[in-house]
């Protein structure tokens, strides 16, 4: 939102409080900024979830954020933050610092920034009391101390903890000051702040669509779906989310009516599956084993594994899934010669002539698998995960996979990077979701 744009709105938003009108509500984007206060977060001792969850729920009201911070105890620290915010932000939602501690400083920053001084408010003092006299905590000079409050706050009432939320308004902005404890902070938001802030502006619609692929890079995946992204409507906006998973396309619309961005982003989703049909194997938070589990069991299935590089990964993610026994008969982990030939049953010629990461290898090693366990299908894997014990012909990276079903085996080398833990992931999801495109195949 531009400066201009900001000022015309927050210009309403007193020009509302001098009328007295309880009707008019502002309609904009609006933009929050938010501000977590603690040098416990600086120094990673703790993450900040609380953000996270705030920006979330904000943008499911239709309210951007414009920026997140971590700033440290010290008032002036606190003090500048705050004044950068108001410069560019209709609300400023502050997290930490409340408490009854000496290192929480920031109603000592409040009070320079709203020049005001602290009162002691009965009806937190009150609550104070109430809320230690059962877990029979005696009220000392710093539980009181929780009931100072800036005299021109407008006190939030947080039934969940000592320090309450704080309420300003000050020239054009909105600032909210709550405590750090996450079930308090969403305490405060669900029940005092979000209801608020939704009786003062009426924001936006944003409604987010996730479409999760697998299969293409992120490059080659935009590169086919451009004209798609190019025929998107200004309300809606393409993101791409890449990860050693999945690379997810987060579709996000904005608007006034929400039916017809809900019919809106259902179109364009109809005409994205038209173009990449064999790519999608989700949507939202859907994962490409479960989505599996759901086939095979519909389908009366089964599904076993023979694991070497993947070092029993494949199994873990399928096994995520409740009522996973259904289908998941279980798995060898191989991943020494040793326990392919004794366990497995492979031809040690066969490993010494090809060796372990082959074609002939990891194709024998699902059949066994498959046969072994008495399954439908049975995924094997093979390959050097690295950072080492890469050759010139197999260098770290190269990993073949097999699947071997009712019917016929298939099986793939490809080339991951050269990182471990992202091979092992890659491993793993490229491995079920041939499974899943056999599967696909198979029903048509």
């Amino acid at each position: 939102m531009t400066s201009e744009w900001a000022l015309v709105i927050k210009t309403s938003l007193i020009l509302r409080k001098i009328m007295n009108d309880p009707i008019s509500k502002i309609t904009d984007i609006m933009e929050a900024d938010l501000i977590t206060i603690g040098d416990e977060i600086l120094i990673g001792q703790i993450v900040d979830t609380n953000s996270a969850w705030m920006a979330q729920h904000l943008n499911d009201e239709g309210i951007n954020i414009r920026q997140i911070t971590s700033i440290s105890d010290q008032p002036d620290h606190i003090f500048q933050t705050l004044l950068e915010s108001e410069k560019k932000a209709s609300i400023v939602l502050v997290t930490g610092g409340l408490g009854p501690t000496r290192d929480d400083r920031t109603k000592t920053a409040i009070c320079d920034f709203f020049e005001t001084q602290l009162v002691v408010n009965n009806s937190v003092l009150d609550h104070v009391i109430e809320l230690l006299a059962p877990r029979g905590i005696v009220i000392n000079s710093l539980n009181r101390d929780q009931a100072l409050v800036p005299a021109s706050a407008t006190v939030l009432h947080n039934k969940l903890g000592t320090a309450p939320g704080l309420w300003f308004e000050r020239g054009e902005t909105i600032f909210v000051f709550m405590p750090g404890v996450p079930f308090e902070m969403k305490y405060l938001m669900e029940h005092e702040v979000i209801p608020r802030i939704k009786n003062l502006f009426n924001t936006n619609t944003i409604l987010h669509r996730t479409i999760l692929t697998q299969g293409l890079a992120e490059s080659a995946l935009a590169e086919k779906i451009a004209y798609w992204e190019d025929s998107l409507p200004e309300s809606i906006k393409l993101a791409y989310l890449p990860s050693p998973q999945s690379v997810r396309l987060r579709l996000s619309a904005r608007g006034d009516n929400e039916n017809y961005l809900k019919k809106l982003l259902e179109d364009k989703i109809k005409e994205l599956t038209q173009i990449i049909p064999d790519y999608i194997f989700g949507y939202e938070e859907e994962t490409m084993a479960g989505n599996i589990g759901r086939i095979l069991q519909e389908r009366e299935l089964t599904l076993a594994v023979a694991e070497s590089c993947t070092g029993g990964n494949i199994a873990h993610t399928i096994t995520l899934n409740p009522g996973s026994s259904a289908y998941f008969k279980g798995g060898i982990i191989a991943y020494s010669n040793e326990i392919k030939i004794n366990v497995l049953g492979i031809d040690q010629n066969l490993i010494a002539d090809k060796g372990a990461v082959s074609k002939e290898v990891v194709e024998a090693m699902a059949i066994s698998a498959r046969k072994m366990l008495n399954s439908n299908y049975a995924i094997a894997t093979s390959g050097i995960a690295g950072p080492t014990g890469g050759t010139t012909d197999k260098p770290v990276g190269t990993v073949w996979i097999a699947l071997a079903g009712p019917d016929s085996v298939i099986s793939k080398r490809f080339n991951f990077a050269n990182h471990r833990e992202r091979n092992i992931i890659r491993s793993s999801q490229t491995a079920l979701n041939m499974l899943r495109l056999e599967l696909l195949k198979n029903n048509n």
